[in-house]
């Protein structure tokens, strides 16, 4: 007979407490790893655990099977918690369209065209949107009003068809996120629909449990078209309105609502001398208003685009001002939204740092650079990290093939964004911090609350605004662990592990 190893045995306690040893070094990094919780917030944690295993075989699985099963001589799971987004979340539609086009126009404005559908209907001209609803056709594959509707909607909105088939690269995506922009233009940068978005967006992030927003805002377009048609509303009256309906918003909703600031943007394609003007403009809204502008930023598809290198005069200009005008407008750059090592789209992640970047939108190669891992960790440079967003426009096939989980345990400071989530299908950034708990083993529900937390830390409120938003954080957080704990407690159970 030989002696069986057990849980006595020296050799295999000592290689037990190696184990132990090497795994708690790998984590030591990571911003949940060593901290005392409270025992509410670990069995919370727990329960958010056990039920992400358990839906990993009743939700994801196959049968009894968890999805993480290797089936040899069986078919690969279609559905595993981190996939496609929209394939999880939205039924798949075959809707096909060209996008629509919009305009605001004066009220003397006249035209002959009646129908979008009729067969003598000339492309390019305009009609009455209220008509074009109600003389849209009725016959099959265009649907009447209601398929108008669908049409509108389906061109403000990413499918899954168009996610997963259709567009099935990076930069195919991108081509129809860009028509959605070009689409939506028109109707945002129209007043009367401006004041109601901006409400929109601020209830609807409410609703989702958001306290506290920095919005990008794109100020490429310099007017916006007035209730009657004329684009003559500047820069400075869209902030007079975000920041009425914000007061608004907040006055009603005093125990869950902070408020909100500006990220000014425009578009990557500028020239140097065009975006002095920008510039120039964002630092006059801020001596306005300068509890509103938090930031700035240049966005668009950083492949195809130029990179921040090519405006490295004007940004460091835009410095130089600032300190003359005795203002602060941080930087907050997108920069290495892409799978990309080397290229400039990469290389946009030295130029932010280099040019003193407060945050990093999506910074999805930067795991490919340990020095400016390094850096962020460090000097406290926050990653916005966009799960639903990276995997929709190709950067990554799923939430397991995402790096998040490198930048969480190199201990780089990591916060979330939802970049465009209507045009995803969503509000708010519930699914994202969805994505994010399924995208590793080691994430759990004290990793979200850390990443939520962190979205305050790296914010540039105030220190005695960063407290209040914390205090009202805090708060709500115990609540929601509270939730949990009761309505799901029998789940605790003993366990194995």
């Amino acid at each position: 007979m030989t002696k069986t190893s057990g849980s006595g045995d020296p050799s295999l306690q000592a290689y037990i407490a190696k184990r132990s040893a090497l795994i708690a070094q790998d984590r030591a990094r990571r911003v949940d790893y060593g901290k005392e919780y409270s025992s509410i917030e670990e069995d919370a944690d727990l329960i958010v655990r056990k039920i992400r295993a358990e839906e990993d075989v009743s939700v994801w699985g196959q049968g009894e099977e968890s999805t993480s099963i290797y089936r040899p001589n069986g078919d690969a799971p279609r559905l595993f918690p981190g996939m496609e987004f929209l394939t999880a979340k939205l039924a798949p539609s075959n809707w096909e369209s060209v996008p629509p086009e919009f305009k605001p126009f004066p009220k003397a404005y006249s035209t002959t065209a009646t129908s979008l559908t009729d067969d003598d209907y000339t492309p390019g001209d305009f009609v009455p949107i209220l008509k074009a609803r109600e003389t849209f056709s009725s016959c099959i594959g265009v649907g009447g009003p209601q398929g108008f509707d669908q049409w509108v909607v389906d061109s403000l909105m990413i499918r899954p068809s168009e996610a997963y088939d259709q567009f099935d690269t990076s930069t195919k995506i991108w081509r129809k996120f860009r028509a959605i922009f070009e689409v939506s233009a028109s109707l945002v940068y129209y007043r009367p629909i401006w004041l109601e978005y901006i409400r929109q967006f601020f209830t609807t992030s409410i609703e989702d449990g958001i306290s506290y927003i920095e919005a990008r805002i794109n100020f490429r377009q310099q007017l916006m078209w007035d209730a009657d048609g004329e684009l003559n509303v500047p820069h400075r009256q869209w902030l007079v309105d975000f920041n009425t309906v914000m007061n608004e918003v907040r006055s009603s909703h005093p125990d869950d609502f902070v408020g909100a600031r500006v990220i000014y943007t425009t578009i990557r394609f500028v020239s140097a001398e065009e975006l002095e003007w920008y510039l120039e403009d964002c630092m006059q809204l801020k001596q306005e208003f300068p509890d509103l502008i938090a930031g700035f930023d240049l966005v668009g598809h950083e492949d195809s685009l130029k990179p921040l290198v090519d405006y490295i005069q004007p940004l460091t200009r835009f410095v130089e001002r600032q300190k003359e005008l005795g203002l602060d407008i941080p930087f907050i750059f997108h920069a290495g939204e892409t799978c990309g090592d080397g290229s400039k789209a990469d290389m946009n992640l030295y130029d932010a740092i280099l040019l003193g970047t407060k945050r990093i939108g999506h910074g999805f190669s930067l795991v490919k650079h340990p020095k400016l891992m390094e850096i962020c960790r460090t000097e406290g440079i926050a990653v916005e990290v966009c799960p639903i967003s990276n995997e929709i426009l190709r950067l990554t096939s799923s939430m397991p093939m995402h790096p998040l989980p490198v930048l969480l345990n190199q201990g780089v400071p990591v916060v979330l964004s939802s970049d465009d989530p209507a045009i995803f299908g969503n509000m708010g950034l519930t699914y994202d911090f969805f994505q994010v708990l399924v995208a590793s083993e080691v994430n759990g529900l004290v990793t979200l609350g850390e990443i939520a937390q962190d979205s305050i830390k790296y914010s540039t409120l105030s220190e005695a605004d960063k407290n209040t938003a914390l205090a009202l954080w805090k708060r709500k957080w115990r609540k929601f662990l509270s939730t949990i704990v009761e309505e799901h407690r029998s789940i605790l159970g003993t366990d194995s592990n």
